[in-house]
């Protein structure tokens, strides 16, 4: 009798998979856990993760792998000039990434100082000094390693190590998502390689795995397998559908309590609304020329970040919490693409400059002109700067830059920053942070709280361990906040 009715339950089992399997076509897992975390989370949880009134609501971040230079983009240096050609000052002996420093070397473009603020911003990127009046600098970043992989880890996670949740996930768990038909947590890559460590750059560690980024590329399918591979019949599918349905209701009969398996059955419904949403959320088609033209779409040279920030803009409008958009790739290699700049530093960032500063300083302007950019954080920021000496040997003089995590500049706008204001500072060449020393704790700290959240108390217990974004450090920059 009890064999019997294992078997009844077994043979259930497997029809209900099979069901489900057809009745979702081929949407990936990915895009279909992570719509699990608004039911699997509720409404009441959320809330009680926001500890105080947010000033932003939601984050597009750029992230550029390889280290863009500090010295040649937005901290200008007088004296690294004047002190072009020479030693470097002093007798501290560099600890450089490749072992040797060559003679200094003074930026490859010009600065200016930038709108009514006057922030410096250089020749590299013309566009960008057209909204530097909306910008926060930050000149005074310093990071734990000179190794691009585990630097990269710590931006985006807070650890060097693989395995901990990255920004985006922790603020998936936290503060959950604001649309019912698309992801919290959005991906756009580089569209010419992954970066370092693929998929590990977004993934959600220890947290539930419905927290991680999903992966839209550009084209026609953002997400793979998210339709059949052959087309049902519209009644063949709507029958399928509500036989699904019947089947869990059954399903559910003496397990109401199991939360999870609620969210589960309502993430399958969820998932199927995407069908809708997702290509409509990226079908760029519905913008203006002139919209598709600020942006860039126009330009060989800028259409990939042209479409990837306007499909940012888009998807934060329909309620996506958290967009990251890659700028650069995998380090080495040929073609080369990346601000890993060794060899010829004005080559290489010209090279990716070119591809980012038109599509990023339209978005700025879109943002701002649509009402936007109050309530949307926009992050800007690399593993770690590049040094003002050449990467040559001692003595000697190169057109490259080596590593160098002692001192470099990222920025925000948006979300509650101080507009056209720079914070901290570096040395007199730009090499080392000798003013208000900015850890990427303290960054993801500042970040958090511009979302309404005490990173000392969004935790997840792991191994023993109250887990946390900014581990056991991090300092709010209250300064950077209006």
């Amino acid at each position: 009798m009890h064999h019997n009715r294992v078997d009844s339950t077994a043979a259930y089992e497997m029809h209900r998979r099979d069901v489900l399997r057809f009745a979702v076509g081929g949407l990936s897992s990915t895009a279909l856990w992570t719509l699990l975390q608004r039911d699997a989370s509720g409404n009441d949880s959320v809330s009680k993760r926001q500890h105080r009134p947010p000033q932003a609501r939601r984050v597009i971040h750029f992230c550029l792998p390889g280290g863009y230079s500090q010295v040649d983009t937005f901290d200008f240096k007088p004296e690294l000039v004047r002190l072009h050609g020479g030693a470097i000052p002093g007798n501290d002996k560099p600890e450089t990434f490749f072992g040797s420093a060559g003679l200094l070397c003074q930026p490859h473009w010009k600065f200016q100082r930038r709108g009514e603020s006057g922030l410096w911003v250089s020749d590299l990127f013309p566009h960008l000094a057209q909204v530097a009046d909306h910008l926060t600098m930050i000149h005074s970043m310093v990071a734990d390693s000179a190794n691009h992989t585990p630097a990269s880890f710590q931006q985006l996670s807070g650890f060097q190590a693989n395995g901990f949740p990255a920004m985006g996930s922790w603020l998936s768990y936290g503060l959950g998502n604001e649309s019912d038909d698309l992801p919290t947590f959005v991906v756009l890559p580089d569209g010419r390689s992954l970066p370092s460590g693929g998929s590990a750059n977004w993934g959600a560690g220890f947290l539930p795995a419905q927290h991680q980024g999903v992966r839209l590329r550009s084209g026609t399918s953002p997400i793979s397998d998210l339709f059949p591979a052959e087309a049902i019949d519209p009644a063949t599918e709507a029958a399928s559908r509500n036989l699904l349905a019947q089947l869990d209701r059954r399903h559910q009969v003496g397990r109401e309590s199991n939360s999870l398996l609620s969210a589960r059955l309502a993430a399958y419904e969820l998932a199927a609304r995407m069908q809708t949403s997702v290509p409509e959320a990226t079908d760029l088609a519905q913008e203006s020329k002139h919209t598709l033209d600020a942006y860039g779409l126009d330009d060989e040279r800028t259409a990939d970040m042209a479409r990837r920030c306007l499909t940012a803009r888009r998807l934060v409008e329909r309620g996506v919490r958290f967009v990251q958009l890659f700028a650069g790739g995998c380090f080495g290699g040929e073609p080369r693409h990346g601000w890993d700049s060794h060899e010829d530093c004005r080559t290489d960032h010209q090279r990716e400059a070119d591809r980012v500063d038109r599509p990023i300083a339209a978005l700025i302007q879109d943002l701002h002109q649509r009402g936007l950019l109050h309530e949307t954080l926009v992050l800007f920021t690399t593993e770690f700067g590049r040094t003002p000496f050449a990467n040559a040997p001692q003595g000697q003089m190169g057109l490259g830059r080596d590593h160098n995590p002692e001192g470099f500049t990222v920025w925000m706008a948006g979300g509650g920053t101080r507009p056209g204001f720079a914070y901290g500072a570096t040395d007199e060449i730009g090499w080392k942070t000798v003013e208000n020393l900015v850890t990427w704790p303290d960054f993801h700290a500042t970040v958090l709280h511009l979302l309404g959240i005490d990173h000392t108390r969004l935790t997840y217990y792991h191994n023993g361990i109250e887990r946390r974004l900014t581990n056991v450090h991090g300092q709010v920059i209250h300064a950077l906040c209006q």
